[in-house]
């Protein structure tokens, strides 16, 4: 019996099929864990009006953050990453555990944040102008004569710098090197 030339075409697309699984590893990057992961088993051990601040840092590790304005508010960050295009990382998932304490170190409420309950910022385009920081098209296409120097002034001590034998920044004969 001869081969058909369908059944040539099918081991073919078979063979590259397998050729290029492998490359797709290369768009596919694992993701990245950050922060304390705590879990809800970690979470029931500790018991609103009876466990400490110790308590809680021995179960659940010491906190990613503590409030700037309140050191009572222990706050443990947890995220799972991951690269998108152009090398920037997005956040697939994130935990917040946000543990309160009174005074005396009392834990007296823990609430959970997910992604889902961000608050989205929108960023502000325009730029703050700076005095000097526009420089106009002569001034950049001239702005720079004069300033490359690849030896180094404090190293060149013959005055053959950028202005050549002799020449330096005061101009001809002040470098001082014939």
């Amino acid at each position: 019996m001869q081969p058909t030339p369908l059944a040539g075409l099918r081991a073919v697309a078979a063979l590259s099929g397998f050729l290029l699984l492998p490359g797709c590893a290369i768009f596919s990057d694992s993701p990245h864990y950050r922060g304390i992961a705590v879990s809800q088993h970690d979470l029931n051990e500790l018991t609103p009006g009876v466990s400490s601040q110790a308590d809680a840092q021995a179960v659940l590790g010491p906190p990613t953050v503590q409030e700037v304005f309140d050191n009572n508010n222990w706050i443990y960050i947890s995220q799972v990453t991951k690269m998108r295009i152009a090398r920037t990382e997005g956040v697939k998932q994130q935990h917040v555990v946000v543990l309160t304490f009174d005074n005396n170190g009392v834990l007296q409420s823990v609430s959970q944040k997910t992604l889902d309950d961000a608050v989205r910022v929108a960023m502000d385009s325009s730029q703050t102008p700076v005095p000097g920081g526009k420089a106009g098209f002569i001034q950049q296409l001239i702005g720079g004569v004069g300033s490359y120097n690849p030896l180094g002034a404090a190293s060149d001590k013959s005055g053959a710098g950028a202005g050549g034998s002799g020449a330096g920044a005061g101009g001809l004969g002040s470098g001082g090197g014939l």
